[in-house]
């Protein structure tokens, strides 16, 4: 600690001297010096040279943009030269609270220390953040509720492993747990383990989250006769996972009920490895697990395999949901006397998939009914024995008799105005406009000189994980995973694509493309949305005509990552809105119309929406609260 001290006072001139070696100092054909900064602002923050990196990069008459300036990183000169000489020594992880703070990063807190005092009957309210390892062990009777706990909270970290572990008739309530939370963790590790009776109700729980990650590792494993029950769970979620491991394995007499869980959620995906393994009388039920849900993604794993009279039922799965993706590999392999049941499961208006490799597998005495289950489904290997299949849908639903017969439009999963026509983009037209707020957690560009000493790769993922502190499972494990997953995706045919951390690699990657005369647009703020707007004068860059464009979105990263591409055949519009009523001018928004949609998936939410498929329309929609696209000067 001393050691960095030093480097704190000795490092920043000499870090200064590497800033002015960097200055082109000269004049732009605007006639601005390229050194200069706003009065007010040190030369050698990150904010004073991003500057002085667009004036000798871009090359118009045009101010510069304050949406993008104000992106970048808040750090002070000598937080600069302290956090870039720590990442040069790879040593950032020592001062992650600082830095995290320091430069607007979105970092989870470390867990505080355990809560090992139980009192009688205990009411959770308002807690945040809080471990509750070994919490209740061996705990005879008595209750815990958890109600309003971390509600509304941006980034709730909970860690709950050994809780109520060999406990006697010990009870524990979750209701309205992390409702309206943005990126939620938490972790049940061999929650309520050996534990004989009491119960465990997780209800309203994690209601409206963003990006739930949830953890559930030898839940309630050897348990005698304990009851579990998941009510409204992750319902109206966004996104995240949901991870069910060795959950009820031998246990004896156990009932557990997934009731409403992930209702209307958007991309939510549960993974039950060995659940129930080796139990004796479990009793499972799925409920409208998934229903209206988007793009539902749940994948079971030698679910109740070895188990002993196992009821299992599947009611209204998936039911009313847009596609969907479920695996169920060796479930109730080497049973006995296995019941499961699924009513009406999959009934989805757009086809799902779903793959049984295994199922039944080497069991006895097995009653596996099917009735009137969904289309689209892969069956391997699968037991022959004690299986029937009751108005089992063999061909393609009609998806239109299928809606009508609902009273739902083709719509249904995509928020109204989400995506349109390029007709609309006329003035006078009322149109609804979506939900454009940004929902990521605020942050900030990190400076290129810090950026780029970053482990930014896939195959370096327990190096960053080191940085940011994520633990296993943890939400920040998958952040950092899929944020550099996505980044190195193949590019889409036709498509030219970077992800950036710095303001000097943004401009670097428009520039590329579009050359030095290049403008940032976004839409000018939110309003109008989730209502009607009237579009007002319209004005098509380019004078309307196909364009080049670089359009930037952005990641959920622990700094401001964008991820820039450059499609082929798009149209640009920046239109007034209006409020239809007084007529008065409320926003400005930017659209982007993509005119080749053939290479899009036939499932892409723009066809549910609009009606239509691959390359037979294109399609626009409006650029978000902080996402940019840009394009030449006009």
């Amino acid at each position: 600690m001393h050691q960095h001290k030093h480097i704190n006072l000795l490092f920043p001139f000499f870090f200064f001297l590497y800033l002015l070696s960097s200055v082109n100092v000269g004049v732009t054909g605007a006639g601005e010096k390229s050194c200069e900064s706003p009065a007010g602002v040190n030369p050698f923050t990150p904010k004073a040279f991003l500057i002085r990196y667009w004036t000798k990069q871009v090359t118009n008459d045009l101010p510069k943009s304050s949406f993008l300036l104000n992106k970048a990183s808040p750090l002070s000169a000598v937080e600069l030269a302290t956090f870039s000489k720590l990442a040069d020594q790879n040593a950032l992880s020592t001062q992650l609270p600082s830095f995290c703070s320091s430069a607007n990063l979105l970092c989870f807190p470390d867990l505080s220390p355990s809560l090992k005092k139980h009192d009688h009957n205990v009411n959770f309210a308002s807690y945040l953040n809080r471990n509750f390892t070994n919490y209740g062990t061996s705990q005879l009777g008595d209750f815990d509720s958890f109600k309003n706990y971390s509600d509304g909270d941006n980034l709730p970290v909970d860690s709950f492993q050994r809780y109520s572990r060999d406990s006697v008739g010990h009870g524990d309530k979750f209701a309205n747990y992390a409702a309206d939370a943005n990126v939620a963790d938490q972790s049940f590790s061999t929650y309520g383990s050996t534990a004989t009776g009491g119960a465990g109700e997780f209800k309203n729980y994690h209601h409206g989250v963003n990006n739930p990650n949830l953890q559930f590792k030898t839940y309630s494993t050897d348990t005698n006769g304990r009851q579990q029950s998941f009510n409204s769970y992750s319902d109206d979620a966004n996104a995240g996972d949901q991870g069910f491991t060795n959950y009820g394995r031998n246990g004896n007499g156990a009932a557990d009920g997934f009731n409403s869980y992930g209702k209307d959620s958007n991309v939510v995906g549960s993974t039950f490895n060995g659940y129930g393994q080796n139990a004796n009388g479990a009793n499972e039920t799925f409920a409208s697990y998934g229903e209206d849900g988007n793009v539902p993604q749940n994948n079971f794993n030698s679910y109740g395999n070895g188990g002993n009279a196992e009821v299992d039922i599947f009611k209204n799965y998936r039911d009313q949901s847009n596609v969907g993706d479920d695996s169920f590999q060796s479930y109730a392999k080497n049973s006995n006397a296995a019941e499961v049941k699924f009513v009406n499961y999959g009934k989805s208006f757009n086809e799902g998939t779903d793959k049984f490799t295994g199922y039944g597998s080497k069991g006895s005495n097995q009653e596996i009914g099917f009735k009137q289950y969904g289309v689209n489904n892969t069956f391997k290997d699968y037991t022959k024995k004690g299986v029937t299949f009751a108005q089992y849908t063999k061909k393609t639903a009609n998806l239109a008799s299928l809606m009508a017969a609902s009273g739902k439009s083709v719509n249904r999963w995509v928020e109204p105005g989400k995506f349109f026509r390029e007709r609309m983009l006329k003035t006078g037209t009322v149109m609804p406009m979506p939900d454009i707020r940004d929902k990521m957690p605020k942050r900030s560009f990190l400076p290129r000189v810090i950026s780029s000493k970053l482990p930014f790769s896939t195959l370096r993922l327990n190096e960053m994980k080191q940085i940011f502190h994520a633990r296993e499972n943890s939400s920040m494990e998958g952040i950092l995973a899929d944020g550099l997953s996505e980044c190195e995706r193949v590019p889409s045919p036709g498509e030219t694509k970077r992800c950036v951390g710095s303001g000097e690699d943004l401009i670097d990657f428009a520039v590329s493309v579009l050359g030095r005369a290049v403008v940032v647009r976004t839409t000018e703020n939110t309003h109008g949305s989730k209502e009607n707007v009237m579009i007002g004068s319209v004005k098509g860059i380019n004078s309307g005509r196909i364009t080049k464009s670089v359009s930037c979105h952005q990641s959920l990263f622990p700094y401001l990552l964008y991820y820039c591409h450059s499609v082929p055949k798009v149209r640009v519009y920046e239109a007034d809105l209006l409020d239809p009523k007084t007529k008065a001018k409320i926003n400005h928004g930017v659209a982007i119309c993509h005119i080749d949609t053939s290479s899009w998936s036939a499932g892409h939410g723009a066809f549910i929406a609009l009606g239509s498929g691959p390359g037979k329309i294109e399609v626009c929609h409006w650029i978000f609260e902080n996402d940019m696209t840009w394009t030449i000067a006009d």
